[in-house]
C-alpha cells in the first residue's frame, strides 16, 4: 500500500466517537485539522501526548485548527481515558478493519522483545482547510510534539 504524501487528500473515512457518533475529515472542511494517531489509551506516552494536546486546545482553536486523537481503542475505553485525565482534545476510535489507519499505512506489523504484532505507528497529520495533507510527523517522539504541531498549524 502506498502511504499518502504531503499534498494528497486526507482519506475521508468515518470513525466512531466516544458518544457513539461519527466523525471524518470532511466534517472540518474549511478549517485546519490535526489528527494524531497513538497506540493505546492509558499508557505513559499516549497519556502524555493526549494531555499535551488537550493543554494546547485553546491555542489550536485560536489558530483555527481542530484536534482529533485516534487509536484502535473502543469508544468505552476512550470515555474512561477522557474522564480519568480530563482530556479536552476529542478522541475517535479506528477499530474497524480497513479503517483510516489502514488507509494511511500506519497500522502495521511491529516487533518488541522478539514478539511480532499489529500496532499503531505514532503519527500526526496536519490537514489544510482544503482537506489536503500539509505536514506529516512519522514515528513521533512525544516530548514537545504538541507544541511543534501548534507552531506548524499557526504557520499554515
Amino acid at each position: 500500500m502506498t502511504r499518502p504524501h504531503i499534498g494528497d487528500p486526507f482519506p475521508d473515512i468515518a470513525l466512531e466517537t466516544p458518544d457513539g457518533g461519527s466523525v471524518k475529515a470532511s466534517d472540518f472542511a474549511g478549517r485546519k485539522l490535526v489528527v494524531f494517531f497513538y497506540p493505546k489509551d492509558s499508557t505513559p506516552g499516549c497519556t502524555t501526548e493526549n494531555i499535551d494536546f488537550s493543554a494546547l486546545k485553546g491555542e489550536f482553536e485560536a489558530a483555527d485548527t481542530a484536534l482529533l486523537g485516534v487509536s484502535k481503542d473502543s469508544a468505552k475505553k476512550h470515555q474512561n481515558f477522557i474522564a480519568k485525565h480530563d482530556l479536552k482534545a476529542p478522541l475517535a476510535t479506528d477499530a474497524e478493519e480497513n479503517g483510516l489507519s489502514d488507509a494511511l499505512g500506519i497500522w502495521t506489523e511491529k516487533q518488541n522483545y522478539g514478539r511480532t504484532y499489529m500496532g499503531m505507528v505514532r503519527t500526526t497529520y496536519l490537514i489544510g482547510p482544503d482537506g489536503k495533507i500539509a505536514q506529516v510527523w512519522d514515528k513521533v517522539k512525544v516530548k514537545d510534539h504538541a507544541a511543534k504541531v501548534l507552531e506548524a498549524a499557526r504557520a499554515l
